[in-house]
Parts: C-alpha cells; structure tokens; sequence
C-alpha cells in the first residue's frame, strides 16, 4: 500500500495525499477528510513514522530521564503529577512524551536508542551512565531538580528555605529531640547515624533539604538523629521510622524528605500506641495528595508541581526551537517557590505543653 494507491482510489495527486497527513493545513477539511477516509478503507496507516522524522528533521518526541525503574512514575504521586503537569504543557505542541529508566538492558540503552528532540533529567544521579549518553548526544536538555549547571536550563525549588522553615516550625513548637528520614545515594541507610553530615556526590534535592534542616537545628544548638533509606517508598520508610521510634528515647518530632516517608513514621508511631501529634509530631515534604488524605493531616512543605512540570516542559520546548532555528539561546535556571502548610500532625513537644492542652 502506497500514497499513489490512495491518491488514484481518491483521484488526487500523490503530493495531496502526503499533504493530507503531514501539511493538514494545505488542505480543505472536506478534501482531508475524503483522503483519510479512504486510507482506513484501503488499510493505510499512514507514513513511515522513522522516514517522516528523518525528513523533516525532527522525532516529535521527548524524553524524561527518571531515577530507579519506570514503575516509580505511575506509583508516586509526586512523579505523576509532575508528569501530568509536562504533558498539559505539551499537548498544544504536539511533542510525546517517552519515559527513559536509568537502567540499560543488555544491548538496549533507552537514553541512546531512543529517538527523541530533547530530554528532561529529572532527580537523577549526576553520575548517572544514561545522564552521559545524552550529554554525548548533544540534544537540548534540561534539568528538574538537579545541581544547576551552566550553559544548561534547569528548573528546581527552594529545598533548603523549605526545609529550613519546617525544622524552625518543630523548633518553635519547643521540640529540640528532633529525628530526620531522608533519601541518600550513600548508606549506610536503615541504620541511626549521629550527625547530619551530607554524604559526598548525594542528589541534589536530598542534600539540599539536609542543608536546610540542619540550619535551623544547628543554630538552636539541636543535633538530629538521623535515618537514611534509598527509595521513596512507604514500607521502607516504615523501617527507617522503627530505627527511630522503637526505643525508649525516641524523638519527639520526626523531618521526613516527602510526604509518603512521613506516611510511614505515622504507621510506625500507631503500632507502638503513639498519639500523633500528642507524642510526636511529623513534618513531609511535597504536599502531595497524600498530605491531604492522611489523619492527621499532614503538616507539610508544599511545591507547586503543576508550575514546575509546565515550567519544566516550557524550557525544554524553547530550547529544541533554537537548536532547530540555529537561534543561540540563554538557558534560564528558574527555582519556584516553597511554602509550610502548617496542619493537625504537629504540637508542642509534650514538655512544653500546659495540662490544658
């Protein structure tokens, strides 16, 4: 099946047909549709998708670079409704959006193989093999929540004044035994570690919220008990909390790195019998859905993930139209705002409280 088939069916010229599904503009609606129309009736599904693109210099596709397996997009809230966000963006542009694992598989390395007119890195490891592929590729990228780098667009959020503002809130509500779960390339994880040191090459965004945290408990002279685990998941989380939590002197207060890690503090402190936030208070990060849906609802930090997924899709966007135009470009690196979201999962350290609370 050929365009000329269609075309003589139609009685049109080959240069229509192609017209009809690749320039819909030169075209009256009518005419349009009568050809594709009879494409599905002669089972034409239409033109090479890999010759189209080779022709017209472009894939129509781009890639999100994501940390961990690809599974963590559809499962995390956070991921989702940054993705959700990156895909409202590009729906006027027509761009698809392809989800790139870190991981290779034998002989196939998505960052490599894949075609694609640019990439978001979203929270991956710098050192990362795949993060180098598409470096070497030389395709427009930009980073979301990564170490800002020159000459290259990035998108993040105030991580440390956040976290910085939700240590102070604990530290105003008088709690100064204060525990933190957090996410860390480096270990040992599962395990308390005494201090708050930030191991070298971690991610951006973890090492960041430790900065932030460890700013404000630092200065009222707090020194936390600290957990680290890999994965932003709850049932991991559920073990770094008993580490925390099973003992008798346990902190008052608990800085969690997002809002599923605090879920999982919560599920500790009720199968020990602790009243959150009478016997201990709990602070995520993220505001996600989950922040809402937990009781008590949780005091979180919030960002805005509508306006960093749309952001982040924007720049990516700008940049593939000046690589095509050959127009230089000025990366822009925006960084959006945080706020506390102060709800019923914190109190004042139980010391601090007068018998009418």
């Amino acid at each position: 099946m050929t365009l000329q088939t269609i075309a003589d069916h139609v009685g049109v010229s080959r240069m229509t047909v192609s017209n009809a599904f690749s320039k819909p503009d030169q075209l009256s609606t009518g005419l349009r549709q009568r050809i594709l129309a009879a494409a599905a009736e002669l089972g034409y599904g239409g033109p090479d998708a890999a010759a189209r693109a080779l022709a017209r210099g472009s894939t129509g596709t781009v890639g999100v670079l994501l940390t961990g397996d690809l599974r963590y997009a559809f499962t995390d809230e956070v991921a989702t409704n940054f993705l959700g966000a990156i895909v409202d963006e590009l729906a006027p542009t027509g761009l698809a959006l392809t989800l790139l694992p870190e991981v290779s598989r034998e002989d196939v390395t998505p960052a490599r193989d894949v075609a694609m007119d640019g990439a978001l890195v979203y929270s991956c490891n710098p050192e990362l093999p795949a993060l180098d592929v598409l470096r070497r590729r030389r395709i427009p990228l930009v980073y979301v929540d990564q170490v800002p780098t020159t000459g290259v667009a990035s998108v993040n959020v105030e991580d440390r004044s956040g976290a910085r503002e939700a240590a102070q809130h604990l530290l105003d509500l008088g709690h100064r035994d204060v525990g933190i779960i957090t996410l860390s390339l480096a270990g040992p994880h599962g395990v308390l570690v005494d201090d708050a040191d930030i191991p070298a090459g971690d991610a951006h965004v973890s090492s960041q919220r430790l900065l932030g945290w460890r700013d404000a408990l630092a200065a009222a002279g707090v020194r936390p008990r600290l957990v680290r685990q890999r994965h932003c998941r709850v049932d991991e989380a559920y073990g770094a909390a008993r580490v925390l939590l099973d003992r008798p002197d346990r902190p008052t207060a608990v800085l969690c790195f997002s809002d599923a890690i605090a879920q999982g503090v919560v599920h500790v402190a009720e199968d020990l019998g602790l009243r959150v936030p009478d016997d201990l208070s709990v602070v995520g990060f993220d505001d996600n859905p989950l922040a809402h849906r937990m009781r008590p609802a949780l005091t979180t930090v919030r960002q805005d993930l509508e306006a960093k997924g749309r952001a982040a899709a924007a720049a990516l966007t700008t940049a593939i139209e000046a690589a095509r135009s050959g127009t230089p470009e000025q990366p822009r690196q925006v960084t959006l705002p945080t706020e506390l979201v102060i709800r019923t999962s914190t109190a004042p350290a139980p010391a601090h409280r007068t018998p009418a609370s």
